[in-house]
């Protein structure tokens, strides 16, 4: 299999030799008091298990399924949230951006942008995210195969940036519904970027609630299983206390108090599968 590079990320790398990561949070900030208590308790559980983590969060779902949807605090807010999180938990943070005009802001406080999968191929976004001089993560599009990314790679690398990440987040299998090809893994690998597992957005019933999205969090452990399997640098999963009452994609988050458990499998089988890799 192929192999990645390393990416300095914070206080460590992810990718190459280095240990399984976990990027973890809420899909939206609901409260600055909410999203800390996530990142603190998700810190703690990552360390228990010896695994890396980053706390993810967004400031600002735009593309929700509905007018009605909550969208989060705003960029400025969201952002002023982020930062004093960061310095409570010393994670690295990551945040999505939807607009050019977002990534300078954004990398003035987060580690990692990430562009969203709906955007994979907007070409002066990938650009002004590679301009920051942040790591990138390219989430890879439901409608985009997997060595198509290369050129997604490509063009924030003409910003004179090669600190990207690809996160597989399922691909389209007819309406309302996302299938994982594991052979995209050994795929994304080829371009040498760490590849991240985004289980929990895989698990998405997109708009299959007719003004929100289904999900199927019953099959969230056996994807992840599989893709540290597969050999995957980072995990991605969204998490929260009470998914039924959270703001944005609680039908596919993963439970907080299952969280524990699931870290300590992860961090054992990945670090089976590094050793099987010569790690």
């Amino acid at each position: 299999m192929s192999a990645t590079r390393e990416i300095p990320v914070g206080k460590f790398a992810i990718g190459g030799k280095q240990p399984l990561c976990v990027i973890a949070g809420p899909c939206v900030i609901e409260s600055e008091a909410h999203a800390r208590m996530i990142a603190e308790r998700l810190a703690e559980m990552a360390a228990a298990a010896g695994l890396r983590f980053i706390f993810k969060a967004s400031y600002d779902k735009a593309n929700r399924t509905s007018i009605s949807s909550y969208r989060g605090p705003g960029m400025k807010d969201g952002l002023a949230i982020l930062k004093r999180i960061k310095q409570a938990v010393d994670a690295p943070i990551l945040t999505d951006i939807h607009t050019v005009e977002q990534a300078g802001p954004a990398a003035e406080v987060c580690d990692i942008i990430q562009i969203p999968a709906f955007l994979c191929r907007q070409t002066d976004m990938l650009v002004a995210a590679g301009k920051t001089g942040r790591v990138v993560n390219l989430k890879k599009g439901q409608f985009v195969s997997p060595w198509e990314m290369a050129n997604a790679v490509e063009k924030v690398a003409t910003a004179g940036n090669d600190k990207v990440l690809l996160t597989e987040r399922g691909s389209s299998f007819g309406y309302q519904n996302l299938i994982v090809d594991m052979r995209s893994f050994s795929i994304l690998r080829r371009t040498g970027c760490p590849v991240v597992f985004d289980v929990t957005h895989a698990l998405q019933l997109p708009g299959g609630e007719g003004k929100s999205s289904g999900g199927q969090p019953e099959f969230i452990e056996p994807l992840a299983r599989a893709g540290v399997a597969a050999g995957v640098d980072g995990v991605f999963l969204e998490v929260h206390e009470n998914p039924p009452k959270a703001l944005s994609d609680g039908t596919n988050a993963l439970r907080l108090d299952l969280v524990p458990s699931l870290f300590g499998k992860l961090a054992q089988l990945g670090a089976l599968v590094r050793k099987w890799e010569g790690a």
